[in-house]
């Protein structure tokens, strides 16, 4: 046993992944310079899009290791729940192609939230109702990360 809290670990692994996020952000930022991108929408809007999506992805990797065995485990979860959501969010299938039902489906997945406000705030769209996909988001980091302390065992 470790005197070291289950939510110190975790903690510290959601910083480490926050830090490789703010990295990413960075390139895109750098890039969007080098190619002369212009922001449309409201940067605020964008940014705080983006970091509620951050972190409700991320819950769910942290709910995936809390509860897979080991990395192998881990690994192969995390696969069949990041392919699906990444295929589906609107980041390579337009989600106005998909048929309602599964528009309903995929409406659940963080990232597909996410992926709408981000392209809204950029693309300067009214945020209609944002409401929503704000309470889905936090409500999936909630659950998730709550579910992550549940289950995290040293091992």
């Amino acid at each position: 046993m470790t005197p070291v809290s289950p939510v110190f670990v975790l903690g510290v692994e959601l910083a480490m992944y926050v830090v490789y996020c703010l990295v990413s952000l960075a390139t895109l930022a750098a890039a969007a310079l080098l190619w002369g991108m212009r922001l449309r929408g409201s940067l605020p809007a964008f940014l705080g899009s983006w970091a509620l999506t951050m972190l409700s992805t991320l819950s769910v990797g942290l709910l995936v290791g809390g509860v897979a065995k080991d990395t192998r485990q881990a690994s192969f979860i995390a696969s069949i729940l990041y392919f699906p959501m990444l295929l589906f969010s609107g980041t390579t299938l337009p989600l106005e192609v998909m048929p309602k039902a599964m528009q309903t489906v995929v409406g659940a997945f963080p990232l597909t939230q996410g992926i709408t406000m981000m392209k809204n705030a950029f693309l300067g769209i009214g945020p209609g109702s944002i409401l929503p996909p704000i309470c889905v988001m936090l409500a999936l980091t909630a659950l998730c990360t709550l579910l992550s302390l549940r289950f995290f065992r040293w091992e």
